[in-house]
C-alpha cells in the first residue's frame, strides 16, 4: 500500500520505509548547511523542509519560523568558538585572542554574522563567550561597567568586521578579475575626485586602499584596546 505522506517528495513514499524523526537538532544542521553553501538568506522555513523532505507545517512544530531558526544555528556556529585561558598578567592578549577567534568561526561560516548584527543573539554559546570576556576584565581591574558594556561594544566590531569581510567575498565570487575590476573602479573614483575640495583624502589615496581585511581588523581592535586600557582602575 502507497501512503500518501505529506512529507515526502512528490507527496508520496514508499511502503516499509520509515522516515527518521524530525527533530530540532536535524533542523538546525539542515539550516547551517544552507548557509554554508549559499548565505543566510538561503534559509527559509521552505528550503529546510525541502531538504528535509517534509512540508513547513512539520518545521513550525519545532521552531517558531526563520528567525529563531537562524538565531539557532548562530549558537551552533559559535559552539566552534575555542575560548583561550585568560592570562591575568595579560588581558590585552587574551581579549586579542579570543576577539580573532570568534572572527574566525563567524567567517568560516558564509555570512551568518549577519544574525549576530540583527539582535543581541542569545544561547548558550554567546553566554559562554561573554563570560569569557568578563573573566578576562574583571580580574584585570576594569570598573564592572566598563566590563558590562566592553561585552556589547567589542562584540559588535567583530561581528561587523566579519561581516562586512565576508560580503567581500561573496562579492568576489565572480572571480578574481571582477574583484580586481570593481576595485579599480573605486580606486580611480578616489583618483580623480578634486583636490581643492577633497584635499585630505586626495592626499591618501593610496593609503585608503592598503593593507588587507587582517590588517584593517587589527588596527581597529588596538584602537578599541587602547582606549579600553584608559579605563582600566588602579
Amino acid at each position: 500500500m502507497i501512503d500518501s505522506g505529506a512529507g515526502a517528495p512528490g507527496g508520496r513514499r514508499r511502503a516499509g520505509r520509515s522516515k527518521p524523526a524530525l527533530t530540532r537538532q536535524a533542523i538546525v544542521a539542515v539550516a547551517l548547511d544552507l548557509v554554508d553553501r549559499a548565505g543566510v538568506d538561503a534559509v527559509t522555513m521552505r528550503s529546510v523542509a525541502d531538504a528535509l523532505g517534509t512540508g513547513p507545517a512539520s518545521i513550525y512544530r519545532h521552531v517558531s519560523g526563520k528567525d529563531e531558526l537562524l538565531e539557532l544555528v548562530l549558537d551552533r556556529v559559535l559552539t566552534e568558538v575555542v575560548v583561550p585561558p585568560p592570562d591575568p598578567d595579560d588581558w590585552r592578549e587574551s581579549l586579542v585572542a579570543l576577539a580573532r577567534e570568534v572572527r574566525r568561526v563567524l567567517l568560516a561560516h558564509h555570512d551568518i554574522a549577519a544574525v549576530a548584527m540583527s539582535g543581541p543573539p542569545v544561547g548558550d554559546s554567546s553566554a559562554r563567550i561573554a563570560e569569557a570576556l568578563l573573566a578576562i576584565l574583571r580580574p584585570a581591574g576594569f570598573p564592572d561597567d566598563v566590563c558590562a558594556w566592553t561585552i556589547d561594544r567589542l562584540s559588535l566590531y567583530v561581528t561587523a568586521d566579519a561581516l562586512d569581510t565576508a560580503r567581500q567575498r561573496v562579492a568576489g565570487q565572480g572571480g578574481p578579475e571582477a574583484v580586481r575590476r570593481r576595485w579599480a573602479q573605486v580606486a580611480q573614483y578616489y583618483h580623480d575626485l578634486p583636490a581643492d575640495r577633497f584635499p585630505h583624502t586626495v592626499a591618501l589615496r593610496d593609503a585608503l586602499f592598503a593593507a588587507g581585511p587582517v590588517d584593517r581588523f587589527t588596527l581597529g581592535l588596538e584602537l578599541i584596546l587602547d582606549g579600553l586600557a584608559a579605563r582600566r582602575g588602579g
